[in-house]
């Protein structure tokens, strides 16, 4: 390189710097009410041929699993997974046939807050799959086998979960951090005791009880010139009319596990690591602090230099990565630490993150990691929109937890906004070390003395075997 010469670092001081961010605005969107009490929203991007459409059915109206009884956990998630299993016009075979012929994508998901069905397909096919769309989304026919075959498959996918560290860590953490009976503290999909109560009547009634106009919302996103999106939608739905009577209740709270600090592990004898997770119950979407939150948590463990990567990896050499994050749902989710360590130092570990959630509320971030954040998520918050099911996802998002129509303009402005007190403000509403619980999968025989000496809190040890196995 011209200029180096006799310095093979000179480079360094040339190389490209990051430039300010280029403006962006979350493409415009319009909403309206059809006489059948569906709500449609419609987002016109040019040039984007691939046409994306959402049919959802919002948390507060029932929707996800959070309204599901308790004693039929993944009712709900079963639900939708077998929506595509075939319709009252077709069986699978030949919807998938239908589908393919339109070069379009039909699928159903459920999540904590909403039940979705959603669509891509090329604009010149729309009005077509649009009808098809409303076929699998209005009239699942829900075999008998079809779903028996996706309870067996749930089934067998549990029996796996036990095995993995980092399943079986994911479904003891909840249990530990929410209260007993709590929705977000149980399987999204449902557990051993719940899935084999499903059959296909559950399923039909939760369908038949989830899927009123008046309680979901139609998200279109692509270049829609030419196409009269209200007309259509409402032609093809037109039949779909609200039953009779109040429908399902909106979903329930899942109120955090009083005491304080847990430390549960579950033994894996033999292993040579320990899969943690370190947190409590913490944010709903709905904070006002939303963007100091979102902040926060990148310095601290959502980037890569974030402080926690920083000792942990780089420092330490503990682990390969950690992470940090908030679960931010219509009601408060989850704030975790996530990550993997050698079996001979996880007490140490331990002690580094509780070190590091006690510095975070201790004293501001500096300049330069405020600056980074700030940088990095209004950076990439226009990549995030680079399709139309991004952008109807993204709408979506707005609808599930009730947020204003310009949520997402206000992104960009909002975090550029953050201060260092902002942020440490939030740190110290929203990250608890004292009620943080420690939850890991590996060799108790290690870990069980050293964690007791270390005085973190009270230490439970979970059997090798899951908890059926070990009582028979």
């Amino acid at each position: 390189m011209p200029g180096t010469a006799g310095d093979p670092l000179a480079y360094l001081a040339t190389r490209p710097s990051p430039s300010a961010p280029r403006p962006y605005d979350f493409p415009d969107f319009r909403r309206e009410r059809l006489p059948n009490g569906l709500t449609l929203i419609s987002a016109h991007l040019p040039g984007r041929p691939l046409l994306a459409a959402q049919l959802l059915v919002r948390g507060d109206a029932g929707g996800g699993a959070t309204s599901e009884p308790a004693e039929l956990a993944g009712t709900t998630v079963l639900a939708a997974r077998a929506m595509t299993e075939g319709t009252a016009q077709r069986d699978a075979l030949a919807l998938i046939e239908a589908s393919e012929r339109l070069g379009a994508g039909i699928a159903a998901d459920a999540g904590w807050e909403s039940l979705t069905v959603s669509l891509e397909v090329p604009r010149s096919r729309f009005l077509a799959a649009l009808a098809l769309f409303a076929e699998v989304a209005l009239t699942p026919a829900f075999p008998a086998d079809e779903v028996e075959r996706l309870r067996d498959e749930r089934l067998n996918d549990l029996l796996q979960a036990r095995a993995e560290p980092r399943r079986r860590v994911e479904r003891i953490y909840p249990e530990t951090i929410y209260a007993d009976g709590a929705p977000y503290g149980r399987p999204l999909a449902g557990s051993e005791t719940t899935v084999p109560r499903i059959d296909r009547d559950v399923v039909v009634a939760r369908h038949a009880a989830l899927m009123r106009p008046d309680a979901a919302t139609m998200v279109i996103a692509g270049d829609l010139s030419g196409i009269d999106v209200a007309r259509e939608v409402e032609r093809v739905f037109a039949g779909w009319t609200a039953p009779a009577g109040v429908g399902p209740a909106g979903g329930r709270p899942s109120p955090a596990r009083p005491g304080g600090r847990r430390i549960v592990v579950a033994d894996r004898p033999g292993s040579r690591q320990s899969e943690l997770r370190i947190g409590h119950v913490a944010l709903a979407r709905r904070t006002p602090d939303f963007h100091a939150a979102s902040i926060l948590n990148a310095t601290l463990g959502g980037l890569f230099s974030s402080r926690l990567n920083d000792l942990l990896r780089e420092q330490r050499g503990y682990t390969y990565g950690v992470h940090s994050g908030f679960d931010m749902r219509r009601h408060p989710g989850p704030f975790t630490v996530r990550c993997a360590v050698r079996t001979d130092i996880t007490v140490p570990a331990i002690v580094d993150i509780l070190g590091e959630l006690e510095r975070i509320r201790a004293s501001e971030v500096t300049d330069a990691e405020l600056s980074l954040a700030r940088d990095y998520l209004a950076g990439v918050f226009p990549l995030r929109f680079e399709t139309a099911a991004a952008v109807a996802g993204a709408i979506a998002g707005l609808v599930i937890h009730e947020l204003p129509d310009d949520e997402l303009d206000r992104y960009r402005p909002a975090i550029a906004a953050v201060t260092a007190a902002d942020v440490l403000a939030a740190a110290r509403a929203h990250v608890r070390p004292a009620e943080a619980s420690i939850v890991l999968v590996g060799d108790a025989a290690s870990v069980e003395e050293p964690l007791r000496a270390a005085g973190l809190g009270e230490v439970t040890v979970l059997s090798a075997l899951p908890e059926a196995e070990a009582a028979g």
